[in-house]
C-alpha cells in the first residue's frame, strides 16, 4: 500500500481490542465465512479448540472477543469492502 502511495490506519487490536460492534463489521465487509477470520494456529490448538465449534459469526465473535490473538490478519477495509490479505497480494483486489 505505501508502494502505491495509499494512506492507511493501522490498528493495533491486541492493544486495543475489537469490540463486538468493530468485529460485527468486518464481517460484514469480508466476503469469506466467518470460520476463516479465526487462525488456527499454534494458539489455537493450544488453548485445545476445535476448529468445527467456530464455523458461525456468533461463535466466531464470541471466540475473538475472548481471544483476539486468533483474529487472522491484516485485514484491509477501503470503503463497504474488506479482505484478508493472506497472501499480501489480496490487498490489490481492493486498490486497483
Amino acid at each position: 500500500m505505501r508502494e502505491r502511495g495509499v494512506e492507511f490506519d493501522v490498528i493495533e487490536y491486541l492493544k486495543t481490542p475489537l469490540d463486538r460492534a468493530g468485529l460485527e463489521r468486518i464481517l460484514d465487509l469480508l466476503p469469506n465465512s466467518p470460520a476463516e477470520l479465526v487462525r488456527k494456529d499454534k494458539n489455537f490448538e493450544a488453548l485445545g479448540l476445535d476448529a468445527n465449534q467456530y464455523m458461525t459469526r456468533e461463535s466466531v465473535i464470541k471466540l475473538l472477543l475472548k481471544h483476539p490473538v486468533l483474529m487472522q490478519r491484516p485485514i484491509i477495509i477501503k470503503g463497504q469492502k474488506a479482505v484478508l490479505a493472506r497472501p499480501s497480494e489480496k490487498v490489490l483486489e481492493l486498490l486497483d
